[in-house]
């Protein structure tokens, strides 16, 4: 594994990164939607994801103080609710609240199982690297971070509901490099998305470690772009200790 040298500092991305070990938030509820057999196609199921996240980008459903739980059930609630309003799921099929609650919390189930591979990671970094997190977020992201033991870890969140700027803007990035302190080529970015973390983290000037994993599907990438690719985040540790 290729050894990163001169890095001073490191920016992870949360969703998708450390709650799941790279895998795509559509892909994890895709999942449970088919270990309890909602009778919906993934094609519905896509079209259902794209709506709760424009929706909750536009409306304040999340609030400030909800764990991740909360998050989960809101969103899969929502994305229930499109299912049936367009008749991709039928009324008389399923209590379409035990749909939402049963995947929500299978969901949060699987994330905690996830966290006993990646928090040691973001711990064991955090003892020799200032972190700071930038994300993609509904505007709670800290007590998310407290629910999941993770908010010792980062003296500095840059959360997009929160600053008003998105991935793939890489002013979002430059936002992060700026709560760093450290030049930017000194700095570590660590994401699962090739577009929304890889790209404008070298647009900036950072260095860059794709988390490849279990993406969206459709999305150009290029390996020759990021500094290193990995598969699992500990193979952060084997290339930066």
């Amino acid at each position: 594994m290729k050894k990163l040298s001169d890095i001073q500092g490191v920016i992870f991305d949360y969703g998708g990164t450390i709650d799941t070990n790279g895998r795509h938030w559509a892909e994890v509820l895709w999942g449970k939607y088919e270990e309890i057999h909602v009778p919906v196609g993934k094609a519905a199921f896509r079209e259902a994801y794209v709506h709760g996240e424009r929706t909750l980008a536009r409306f304040p459903f999340v609030k400030p103080d909800d764990n991740f739980r909360d998050v989960l059930r809101v969103k899969t609630r929502i994305q229930i609710d499109w299912l049936v309003e367009n008749g991709k799921l039928s009324r008389g099929e399923a209590d379409a609240e035990q749909y939402a609650v049963r995947i929500a919390d299978g969901c949060y189930a699987y994330v905690l199982e996830v966290l006993k591979r990646t928090r040691p990671v973001v711990q064991t970094l955090s003892e020799r690297y200032k972190l700071v997190l930038v994300s993609n977020f509904y505007g709670n992201i800290q007590a998310v971070l407290k629910d999941f033991a993770l908010d010792g870890f980062f003296p500095r969140i840059v959360e997009s509901s929160v600053v008003g700027v998105r991935k793939p803007d890489p002013a979002i990035y430059r936002l992060g490099v700026e709560a760093m302190g450290f030049p930017a080529g000194q700095v570590l970015v660590v994401g699962d998305s090739f577009s929304k973390d890889m790209v404008p983290a070298k647009q900036v000037g950072c260095k860059a470690a794709w988390l490849k994993g279990e993406g969206w599907g459709g999305e150009e990438t290029d390996e020759s772009l990021p500094d290193i690719v990995i598969t699992d985040l500990s193979g952060l540790l084997s290339c930066l200790l």
